[in-house]
């Protein structure tokens, strides 16, 4: 990998990324609501993408429900046939971690950061323990990698090395998600509340509704100089690596109404183009 990580506050990380080289690129996963601990999650899927990462050297940015979390005795959502053959025994919130660790060690390295989504802080609320604390620290312990937890939301500040006079930077706002993201809109209606809250940010990701897609925004800005440029800031909502609709014939997110929904994240390739840096995103499925 050609970054480095620096920690500036629990809600702010810098990566330093070395952009001199006229071929410079630099790849990252954006991915969210892993729900790893459930049955319907395509833990295959999941490890090609992790593979990837390691081959193109990229890193991943979780923005939060890594964790399932929902089928121990005291939710009433709980179903044991969503729960997969690996969290069966033992005491289930530590098994949450267990198995995590065991399946995230090979790729340690590669994490930028994970974050907390509501399923995380629901375990919170309700047992006092911190899920996502627990399997940063659990990997750091059996790994040696420093695996850094994120919040519900936070910042990534990406710090090109252009040249030894020259830098350029972009802001990532992560925020995991709120509302239900509507059958119609798919949640895209937030991007233009979240534009008005984040004029700073270059990019916002987010997930929680299981929807995929990107929306770009252009801005008319105004330099220090006076002069009049125009700048986008993209949206990106991350899917999901579980399947609840499956073939539609039955189960919770049937008899609500709930639709099929993307399945797989979002992969982030930054490149440079002559003296430019720029950013395209790809849907990894």
């Amino acid at each position: 990998m050609k970054y480095l990580l620096e920690p500036i506050s629990r809600t702010v990380m810098n990566v330093h990324i070395d952009a001199q080289s006229p071929k410079f690129e630099q790849w990252f996963l954006l991915s969210s609501d892993r729900h790893h601990d459930n049955a319907h999650t395509d833990w295959d899927l999941e490890k090609r993408h992790l593979d990837q990462c390691v081959d193109r050297g990229a890193g991943i940015i979780d923005v939060g429900d890594l964790f399932c979390a929902m089928q121990g005795k005291w939710d009433k959502r709980a179903d044991r046939s969503a729960l997969r053959e690996e969290y069966q025994y033992g005491q289930y919130l530590d098994r949450l971690v267990e198995v995590a660790t065991e399946f995230y060690s090979p790729y340690a390295r590669q994490f930028v950061l994970i974050g907390r989504g509501n399923h995380e802080t629901a375990i919170c609320k309700r047992h006092e323990t911190d899920l996502t604390d627990r399997l940063t620290q659990a990997l750091m312990t059996k790994t040696g990698e420093e695996v850094h937890a994120g919040g519900y939301g936070g910042w990534v500040r990406f710090i090109f090395k252009r040249t030894n006079t020259s830098k350029k930077r972009i802001n990532l706002k992560y925020f995991h998600g709120s509302g239900g993201g509507g059958p119609v809109t798919r949640g895209v209606i937030q991007t233009n509340r979240m534009s008005v809250f984040l004029p700073d940010a270059h990019l916002v990701v987010s997930g929680h509704t299981h929807d995929q897609w990107q929306v770009p925004i252009a801005r008319e800005r105004l330099a220090k100089n006076g002069e009049v440029f125009m700048d986008e800031q993209t949206h990106i909502r991350c899917g999901t690596y579980k399947d609840e609709y499956g073939d539609g014939f039955g189960g919770w997110h049937i008899e609500r109404g709930g639709p099929p929904k993307p399945i797989g994240a979002q992969w982030l390739r930054f490149y440079r183009d002559g003296t430019h840096i720029k950013h395209q995103v790809v849907r990894a499925d």
